[in-house]
């Protein structure tokens, strides 16, 4: 109820009030001009005289004034107790809002526990509007029993009804984990201190969002970050092995995430500088299929594109005991060509111009590789054009530094 409606409904009682009151007054005198004329009328029949009114036959007052006199005894009777009941009301009036308060505050407990705990947000609110109200227009306790019963009686058709605030307390886990992931994604572009602390973000958050794919391949990343930032070969290796091991869930989570097999199928490369031979050759060929896997799920990333083309290049450079041990241990040595290569690095640069400087490099390898001088300078040059802001770029310089040299840039 409006605040104007609680004001309307008291001044309107008070002033019913003072109607009756006026007429009682009345009555009052014209009893005691009665009493004069007729003293037999205000004693009961053992004539004792009473505080109260009891009306008695009389000879000298007509059955149809007796008739009116009782109605109006019964009203005085009314009046007197709507006084009190207005008495009690305004003394009840200021812990009226504390007794609301304590009352659904109770209701909310008992709704937390119940499955249909969904529409706490609106009864929240609704209740806090209902406080408010009766602060400022008075209500009767009635009124916010009332109330407080629809409340906890809510349709359906309202509870379809929330508003975008209530949807968004609903959705509150999911917009924290993009939150998170939103923090996690500038870290990750950070400085090295910047990637450390991704690491333990993601870490401290991981026991409440570790079943999310779209976490964990960010954790597989982040141990990827840190290792690169590592300094000593310990550390490097406990981050690639720890970060294999999330990657192996990541996968088996959700197989239908494409980033997840692709950074699965990175630290499957990293691994194979701390690893035996024997288990070099293997993560050579789940780096493969991983790939594959994250090219098939996600065909326009050049990531995967340029990491395949890494692997096609190694792969044909490798010497003819490398592929007889391969063949040995697998029965089935890797196979791949630097034309591969080349197919897969110009895939890169299709899908996102300039992607890299290190793409411009293994570019001028392959061109190089086939004879192809010419292109090889323009890749040359247009990878001195970027300039080095990571580490990649500073690996990418390196070996411009040596390139450019021999192909007489």
């Amino acid at each position: 109820m409006a605040q104007a409606d609680s004001k309307v409904l008291v001044l309107g009682a008070l002033a019913g009030v003072a109607g009756i009151s006026l007429a009682v007054v009345c009555y009052q005198g014209f009893r005691s001009r009665r009493r004069g004329s007729c003293p037999g009328l205000y004693l009961n029949r053992t004539n004792e005289q009473r505080t109260g009114v009891m009306l008695v036959d009389s000879p000298g007052l007509p059955r149809g004034q007796a008739e009116v006199l009782e109605r109006l005894e019964a009203l005085i009777q009314c009046v007197s107790e709507l006084k009190d009941e207005m008495k009690s009301l305004k003394n009840a009036l200021p812990t009226l809002p504390d007794h609301i308060r304590e009352e659904l505050m109770g209701q909310n407990v008992a709704r937390r526990a119940s499955p249909l705990h969904r529409t706490t947000p609106t009864r929240r609110k609704r209740a806090a509007g209902t406080l408010v109200g009766a602060r400022a227009g008075g209500r009767s306790s009635e009124e916010a029993e009332s109330e407080g019963g629809y409340m906890t009686a809510l349709t359906d058709s309202e509870e379809e009804e929330l508003s975008d605030a209530e949807q968004t307390d609903e959705e509150q886990p999911v917009d924290k984990l993009s939150v998170l992931l939103e923090r996690i994604d500038c870290l990750h572009q950070g400085t090295e201190s910047d990637k450390r602390e991704s690491l333990n973000v993601l870490l401290e958050q991981r026991d409440e969002f570790g079943q999310n794919s779209t976490f964990l391949w960010r954790l597989i990343r982040a141990y990827c970050d840190v290792h690169d930032v590592s300094s000593t070969l310990e550390e490097k290796k406990t981050y690639a092995e720890t970060g294999k091991k999330v990657g192996e869930e990541a996968v088996s989570l959700n197989p239908t995430c494409a980033e997840s097999h692709q950074w699965y199928a990175i630290m499957c490369g990293i691994m194979a500088e701390y690893d035996t031979v024997q288990n070099k050759i293997r993560n050579g060929y789940i780096f493969k299929d991983h790939l594959d896997k994250a090219i098939e799920l996600k065909p326009q990333d050049p990531m995967s594109y340029y990491l395949l083309g890494r692997w096609c290049y190694a792969v044909a450079q490798l010497s003819w005991i490398e592929r007889k041990v391969a063949a040995t241990l697998f029965g089935d040595p890797p196979s791949a060509t630097v034309e591969d290569a080349l197919n897969h690095f110009l895939k890169v640069e299709e899908i996102k111009p300039g992607y890299s400087k290190l793409n411009y490099v293994f570019l001028a390898k392959c061109y190089k590789v086939l004879g192809q001088r010419e292109k090889a300078r323009k890749m040359c040059e247009a990878a001195c054009s970027i300039n080095s802001v990571s580490k990649e770029d500073e690996e990418a310089q390196k070996e411009l530094d040596v390139l450019c040299p021999a192909l007489g840039v």
